[in-house]
C-alpha cells in the first residue's frame, strides 16, 4: 500500500482552519518540490514561455492515481519533528517540511508540519508506525 503521513506539532496551538491549511500545504508540497520550471524560447504577449517537468517516483505517480491514503500523526515539539524529517531524508522517502510565515497566528516563522512520503507503507511505518493519530 502508498500512503502518506503528515506529523503535526502537538506544542503549537492555533485554529482548526489554520491546523487544515498547514496539513494541505504538506500535501501537496512534497509534489511541488519536485516540478522543475524550464524556460522555453521565445514569449507570448510580452509573457516569456515556461514548460514544467516534473519528477515523482514511481510511488508517487501510484498514489496520485490511487486513493490518495493520508493520515496525520502529532508529535510532541520541534525536535522530534526534525528528528522525523531527518530519518525520511536518510530513508530516501520523500518529504516536505512546513515553515509557516508567522503572518497571523504564530507572529513568527515557524516548523509546523511534515510531510513523509507518498511512499510504501513499510518504509513509512519504519519511522512513523507507532505515533499517535490526530
Amino acid at each position: 500500500m502508498i500512503k502518506q503521513v503528515i506529523v503535526w506539532r502537538k506544542d503549537l496551538k492555533c485554529r482548526k482552519g489554520k491546523f487544515a491549511a498547514q496539513i494541505a500545504h504538506a500535501s501537496m508540497k512534497v509534489f511541488f518540490d519536485r516540478i522543475q520550471k524550464e524556460k522555453v524560447g521565445g514569449t507570448f504577449c510580452s509573457e516569456e514561455m515556461y514548460d514544467y517537468a516534473c519528477y515523482f517516483t514511481p510511488e508517487m505517480e501510484q498514489w496520485k492515481e490511487g486513493s490518495f491514503t493520508k493520515i496525520v500523526v502529532g508529535c510532541k515539539d520541534i525536535r522530534e519533528l526534525h528528528e522525523l524529517h531527518h530519518k525520511a531524508i536518510d530513508a530516501q522517502i520523500p518529504c516536505a517540511m512546513i515553515e509557516d510565515e508567522g503572518r497571523t497566528e504564530f507572529k513568527v516563522p515557524t516548523c509546523t508540519c511534515l510531510a513523509i512520503g507518498p511512499d510504501e507503507a513499510e518504509k513509512i511505518d519504519k519511522i512513523t508506525g507507532n505515533m499517535e493519530l490526530l
